[in-house]
């Protein structure tokens, strides 16, 4: 049984699918998943999509409906006595239902350990009590985990997977883009929320782009759920825009791309993997900017700056998060010179620590919850 909670998740889940159908015979997959892991044969209880919320004052208005969910989540794992169940990400979601299954004799795998390193400590002592095994993305987390005695293992990140998986050429040609005009991404996040707070001002920043180079062409990757806002956006673009939705698409875009502006999240490995110079531009709600503030004991929020140690990606977060700021930025990334040629060597350095060129996170992943499965029939 795998339950996953939102688009980041579901790529997780349908690669970690795809993994266990090739190590195993005659698998059954139930749960909740999206797209990629309804692909994999999983017929979902419910759409993942409700479960997309972030930040504690968006959180509050579906406390009642989560906690039904959540139940129910409960409820089929008891009934139908898996070998393993495995939780994706979405903490908030997925620690209440482990709770729930903890003491039934199911061996219960997290997948994606909780940033116990940038916020709330505490978390490593109290998922120790009802968690099995624990998979982490990053090489610096195992020890938070196991000096609480829970076991965990490094498996890589698993957007190292997909590092040759784009086609330039295919996505000049299908876009009819001659090979000369830059390729701008322009990536606003994939929940509502972050689409709604930071798509006017990548906007703003894209109006300067193209008043001072009309020759740009920007490609906004998105997912299914918020398409049609951002559809509805970018329609009004002095700019020519692309918006694209499938994996294909969204890889074929990242390789075409020159730089991009993204979000806070997995996207800007994504970027680094493929070697697109960008920066980040993210904002939360006043309140969840708040708590953040005087939880965060980190001073990064990008993936490859955490690995790194040093803040090779700009950042530019709530206040900072300006089109002036954003653009001179963009700026600079994109003109050929030191900022980009010192972004693409550190990406390669990321890459590695991440597990590049090593065996694939997902077949790792696989492994890891077929030998508890195995054992929790014995």
């Amino acid at each position: 049984m795998l339950v996953a909670g939102e688009a980041s998740g579901d790529q997780l889940g349908g690669r970690l699918m795809a993994a266990i159908k090739r190590k195993a015979d005659n698998v059954r997959f139930i749960g909740v998943g999206g797209p990629r892991m309804t692909g994999e044969g999983m017929t979902s209880l419910f759409s993942m999509n409700e479960m997309s919320v972030m930040g504690l004052a968006e959180i509050v208005p579906h406390i009642p409906r989560l906690l039904r969910r959540i139940g129910e989540t409960a409820a089929l794992a008891l009934r139908e006595r898996p070998d393993v169940v495995v939780t994706i990400d979405a903490p908030d979601f997925s620690f209440r239902v482990g709770k729930k299954l903890a003491g039934h004799g199911i061996p219960l795998v997290h997948y994606v350990a909780p940033s116990v390193w940038a916020w709330r400590p505490g978390r490593a002592r109290k998922i120790a009590k009802f968690l099995d095994h624990l998979l982490a993305l990053l090489p610096f987390e195992p020890p938070y985990f196991e000096k609480e005695g829970l076991s965990t293992t490094f498996i890589g990140h698993s957007a190292v997977e997909e590092r040759h998986g784009g086609d330039a050429v295919r996505f000049r040609a299908r876009h009819g883009l001659q090979a000369t005009q830059k390729v701008i991404s322009i990536l606003p996040g994939s929940r509502h929320s972050e689409v709604t707070r930071l798509l006017p001002v990548f906007a703003d920043v894209v109006s300067r782009l193209h008043q001072n180079h009309p020759d740009y062409v920007f490609v906004v990757p998105t997912v299914s759920k918020v398409e049609q806002a951002v559809q509805q956006a970018v329609a009004t673009w002095p700019a020519k825009a692309i918006v694209v939705t499938s994996d294909q698409d969204r890889h074929d875009a990242f390789s075409a791309s020159h730089a991009a502006l993204a979000a806070s999240g997995t996207v800007s490995l994504e970027l680094g993997i493929v070697g697109v110079p960008h920066i980040i531009g993210y904002r939360l709600s006043a309140a969840s900017a708040w708590i953040a503030r005087r939880l965060l004991k980190v001073d990064t929020v990008t993936i490859i700056n955490l690995v790194l140690g040093r803040k090779l990606v700009p950042e530019y977060l709530q206040e900072e998060c300006r089109p002036d700021r954003l653009y001179q930025a963009m700026t600079a990334i994109i003109a050929d010179g030191a900022q980009r040629d010192a972004q693409k060597a550190g990406f390669d350095e990321a890459t590695t620590l991440l597990g590049f060129g090593q065996t694939p996170p997902s077949d790792k992943a696989a492994s890891v919850v077929l030998e508890l499965a195995l054992a929790g029939r014995g």
